[in-house]
């Protein structure tokens, strides 16, 4: 009995590593690369299908507050400057919102989408297509 607790807590000792490293490669190239076209085309087939479904918009990306310098504290209080914050991918996700999305009447609106243990958890990026209300 004593033996099989052992087996599983080193398994799930492994799981862990195995998370935590996924996590940080995951980070690794989320400040260090640059967006590719393959992640631009997901956006891309989001938006298409929400359209078909007849919505006004999407989840079109998320990463772990965490990545953002304040922890996505700003994102969460909705502090008008929570785009400062903003490093990487997400950054750089962003900055083409504001070179392609904006200018064409799409809205970018950043969420905590989850509280694991009470504490934020990931950012989602959120793109809308609705039209003004008069």
């Amino acid at each position: 009995m004593l033996e099989r607790e052992m087996e599983e807590m080193d398994k799930e000792r492994r799981l862990k590593a195995l998370e935590e490293q996924k996590h940080a490669d995951f980070a690794a190239d989320f400040l260090k690369e640059q967006v590719t076209e393959e992640e631009i085309g997901i956006v891309r087939r989001l938006v298409a299908n929400a359209v078909k479904a007849g919505k006004f918009e999407a989840l079109v990306y998320s990463f772990p507050s965490e990545l953002c310098t304040d922890s996505g504290r700003a994102i969460n209080s909705a502090d008008r400057d929570w785009p400062q914050t903003l490093q990487g991918k997400a950054k750089e996700f962003f900055d083409r919102y504001q070179t392609y999305g904006k200018p064409q009447g799409y809205k970018l609106k950043a969420m905590i989408i989850n509280f694991p243990g009470g504490v934020p958890g990931d950012v989602g990026f959120f793109l809308n297509w609705a039209p003004d209300k008069a």
